[in-house]
């Protein structure tokens, strides 16, 4: 069936225009237009609404897809999905503002094809490292339903009342390190799928993070602790940014051992920085520190997520100019650091266990280096 003979069979399925009878929940689609919705990463022609339906456009290829506005930590979500013929997409939750969606967050695949044995890329995986415990589809030109339910560190899924997935994150290691809050969002690779009946009920929040920079006010949380008389340090608070630029340091009041460090890093090509932890909030020039290398070159003797002078990173999946997630964690002689959702740096002989700050460098003059979303969790 061509994709004309497809659009026009769907339009033809009554919608169901957002009745809902569960109690608590409320619908994330008014029926009739993406309000709450926002196209990242594709033309505004990627997805519209027709009969009441959520549709991806032939434009809506990867890595396009449509999010929430809002952003849910632990919930109840369900949604209805047509399928006829060859069809390929999926549900995100806890989807990030930038990078790589379904590694930093999550994905259920939605696929056309009844397997026998399932696979990590079927219907009801969660895309592409974890396999249904069935396949469960309805691909004749029919309504499917589809239940996630995620209260960490709980993840549970729901194929038209078949459970597919039935997960503890906290003790899978493809889980346990991904973000646990994020956006949802839905993916088509271009192919006619609709979604419709979409709502979620939100569940008790278990994340506790401290802010340590969202907009310029949160620059009373730090000070300037190093900077070069010939390439004076710039720290520049410019919305929700941080833009350093010159040589020097920028160190957090606070003093933290043991943490759990997000942040969105992005710089110009062949940028070199760092962030420093348990520092003495002197910079470089500190008694003691540790340095999370930040340099774009795949060659560089210390790249991008390295320990510097301690162990070398493998190089992540980043692009010059564009933002990715760091997630860096502490933890008395350990240390794990991941960029846009691989992990790209374990350790466990790290000597100085005392408390420091976390410093965010400028190193090279002319080489920007911009940060965001910047919280912390003490473990």
């Amino acid at each position: 069936m061509n994709r004309r003979d497809f659009l026009a069979t769907a339009a033809a399925v009554p919608a169901i225009l957002n009745v809902q009878t569960e109690t608590g929940f409320t619908s994330l689609f008014d029926g009739e237009t993406l309000n709450g919705w926002h196209i990242e990463r594709g033309p505004e022609s990627a997805f519209y609404v027709d009969d009441g339906c959520i549709v991806g456009s032939p434009s809506a290829e990867f890595p396009a897809w449509l999010r929430t506005d809002r952003q849910y930590e632990n919930f109840d979500f369900r949604c209805e999905f047509f399928v006829q013929g060859w069809t390929s997409g999926g549900v995100y939750f806890h989807a990030p503002q930038h990078g790589r969606t379904m590694w930093v967050g999550k994905q259920v695949k939605i696929f056309h094809q009844q397997e026998d044995t399932p696979m990590s890329n079927s219907m009801g995986s969660i895309f592409p490292v974890i396999a249904p415990r069935q396949v469960e589809v309805r691909n004749r030109g029919q309504w499917n339903q589809m239940r996630i339910l995620s209260d960490w560190p709980s993840l549970r899924v729901w194929v038209n009342d078949v459970l597919v997935q039935d997960i503890n994150m906290e003790t899978h290691p493809e889980l346990k390190h991904r973000l646990r809050s994020g956006f949802i969002g839905l993916s088509t690779l271009n192919y006619p799928l609709r979604f419709r009946n979409l709502r979620i009920q939100e569940l008790k929040g278990k994340e506790k993070w401290e802010i340590l920079y969202q907009n310029p006010s949160d620059m009373e949380k730090w000070f300037i602790s190093e900077s070069s008389e010939r390439a004076p340090a710039r720290f520049d608070a410019l919305g929700p940014v941080i833009r350093a630029d010159g040589s020097g340091h920028l160190a957090t009041k606070e003093k933290y051992r043991d943490f759990q460090l997000h942040l969105y890093v992005r710089g110009d090509r062949h940028h070199n920085g760092g962030i420093l932890v348990r520092s003495a909030g002197q910079g470089l020039g500190g008694p003691s520190h540790y340095e999370i290398q930040l340099h774009d070159v795949e060659e560089a003797h210390y790249p991008t997520g390295s320990l510097y002078h301690f162990k070398r990173a493998d190089y992540p999946r980043i692009e010059a100019g564009e933002w990715f997630l760091m997630q860096i964690i502490f933890q008395g002689k350990e240390c794990l650091v991941r960029a846009n959702g691989d992990t790209i740096l374990e350790y466990d002989k790290l000597e100085n266990l005392n408390e420091g700050h976390i410093e965010l460098q400028a190193h090279r003059p002319g080489k920007w280096m911009e940060f965001k979303d910047i919280r912390i969790k003490r473990l």
